[in-house]
């Protein structure tokens, strides 16, 4: 058994290759979705310790595809930011999907990733506490924050990530992270919709934007 780690977080790789160390499974890095392919054609089941905010994975669809594909893989989803609707779309009916939050107990990672390589699914305690509250979406919610309503403008203006990364002195994986939680909360899956979603809210004028 192989453990595919495809996460770019140095501090939380570095953590994952010791624990997978000591625990004696076998382990390598992925650097991105096409590394992370042909490891799994090499090996098809895998386990994949996926950080989806820090990847180059654009939605649970995609997730689904990647699934299908190579069905005997098993996915541990790994980050610090996971919403419950995100969850119930990759989890939900499909034992190949576990979850793992990094503000999870080390104790907890541990007995996770054990789990998973015995084949079993494993949710941890926060996330299933998440999942079995009762859901209460308001306007709230989901109202972008300012440094998002920035971000989602200078997205619509066509800046790329790195760009809007530079212009704001912030990290590449800081504005994606902030990239992929815009596209969440206003309902999109792609650029060109949330553009559209730009115009519509007037946070971009249509002057402005065909310049």
């Amino acid at each position: 058994m192989q453990i595919l780690i495809a996460d770019r977080q140095g501090i939380t790789r570095a953590g994952l290759m010791f624990l997978c160390h000591e625990a004696g499974y076998e382990y390598r890095y992925t650097d991105d979705k096409t590394e992370l392919i042909d490891a799994l054609r090499a090996d098809g089941d895998a386990i994949v310790i996926l950080d989806y905010t820090l990847f180059d994975i654009g939605d649970a669809a995609e997730l689904h595809i990647l699934n299908q594909r190579f069905p005997q893989a098993s996915w541990v989803l790994f980050s610090e930011d996971l919403s419950v609707d995100f969850v119930r779309m990759t989890a939900a009916g499909n034992n190949r999907f576990s979850v793992l939050l990094k503000e999870s107990p080390l104790e907890e990672i541990r007995e996770g990733l054990a789990e998973v390589a015995k084949g079993r699914r494993y949710i941890c305690r926060r996330m299933t506490e998440m999942l079995l509250t009762p859901t209460q979406t308001t306007q709230e919610e989901n109202r972008l924050t300012p440094t998002e309503t920035e971000i989602l403008r200078d997205i619509a203006l066509g800046l790329t990530t790195r760009e809007i990364a530079e212009k704001r002195y912030s990290s590449f994986h800081t504005v994606n992270t902030h990239r992929k939680n815009i596209f969440r909360k206003i309902g999109v899956n792609n650029v060109h919709e949330a553009t559209r979603y730009a115009l519509r809210a007037g946070l971009v004028d249509s002057a402005e934007y065909y310049i």
